[in-house]
């Protein structure tokens, strides 16, 4: 036997208004029956959907899990500033030696989940290139 991770749970406050908060982060719509909102992900994604869940209790600790985001078109910068209109909170940017590249954690509208965005796939193969030709100093890649 196996398994597979259908769907992640978010617990919050205000489960309607977070959902609303990921659709647009995703920019996929927001589903809903008698237990709550969801967004489901793009057919193959693994988990399916993100279910919010309506909990008293407000966020005390840091999060043991956190989704981690790739820009597919544009630039960290532009993605960052969309998802802080939206409503998100910039907790902490991250840089990955000389190269430009890195990493931006931010938190959702009721402060929790932390999420991380990264450098996009572009900016990412614009560094390599260059470093594959010997215009820049060595350093990671990601």
């Amino acid at each position: 036997m196996s398994l597979v991770v259908r769907g992640l749970m978010i617990d919050c406050a205000d489960p309607h208004s977070l959902a609303s908060f990921w659709g647009a982060v995703l920019r996929r719509p927001v589903e809903g029956g008698a237990e709550g909102p969801w967004v489901s992900l793009p057919e193959g994604n693994q988990p399916s959907m993100i279910f919010f869940r309506k909990v008293a209790d407000a966020k005390q600790v840091k999060n043991r899990l956190h989704l981690d985001l790739n820009p597919v078109d544009g630039t960290l910068a532009a993605e960052v500033q969309r998802l802080t209109a939206l409503g998100a909170t910039v907790l902490a940017r991250h840089g990955r030696g000389s190269t430009g590249l890195g990493w931006v954690v931010l938190a959702d509208p009721e402060g929790g989940p932390e999420f991380c965005v990264e450098s996009s796939d572009a900016e990412v193969a614009a560094v390599e290139a260059c470093l594959d030709a010997g215009e820049t100093g060595s350093g990671n890649r990601r």
